[in-house]
């Protein structure tokens, strides 16, 4: 019966610990996750190796993918990549009143992720390719086709898709 439990035992504590270790190095670096009280729903100006990302919880040493996502009672979430973002805000309630921001590319400034153009082949953080531009250019698409794109897995960690876009 013991010789059964071993392995449940063993994930569970493989579990605890990783996910104390990210809480210790969040504590520790003071880092912010999350943000209240943005009521004019405004992006922040973000400090390297101060926010976390919140879908994947890596630190956000970077900032030129980043993008902010607003709900109505202001609470702000951060993301390094563009991806992370659509995928985390699928399930949520707020996800049709949502306010994003995304850092723009071209422009270095937020623009609102609606309004942006996307490419597809761009190196980003998490590699799904989704980097930011405000002008409209050959190759980028809006953000619903960049949205669909995401939720289907139609990004450069598709080995299928990356052959297609990149010939790799």
């Amino acid at each position: 019966m013991i010789k059964k439990l071993i392995p449940f035992i063993v994930v569970i504590v493989l579990v605890v610990l990783i996910v104390s270790v990210f809480l210790l190095l969040a504590s520790k670096n003071q880092m912010i996750v999350i943000k209240e009280n943005n009521l004019q729903k405004l992006p922040y100006e973000l400090v390297v190796n101060k926010y976390q990302d919140s879908d994947c919880g890596m630190v956000i040493d970077d900032l030129r993918d980043v993008s902010q996502v607003i709900s109505p009672s202001g609470k702000t979430w951060f993301f390094h990549d563009h991806g992370g973002f659509v995928k985390w805000l699928d399930d949520k309630p707020f996800r049709d009143e949502a306010v994003i921001w995304v850092m723009s590319r071209d422009s270095k400034r937020y623009i609102d992720a609606s309004l942006a153009f996307y490419s597809l082949t761009d190196e980003t953080p998490m590699g799904y390719g989704f980097g930011a531009y405000e002008k409209k250019a050959n190759g980028r698409v809006d953000f619903d086709t960049m949205r669909l794109r995401m939720l289907r897995g139609e990004t450069l960690n598709n080995p299928h898709i990356r052959k297609k876009l990149l010939g790799k």
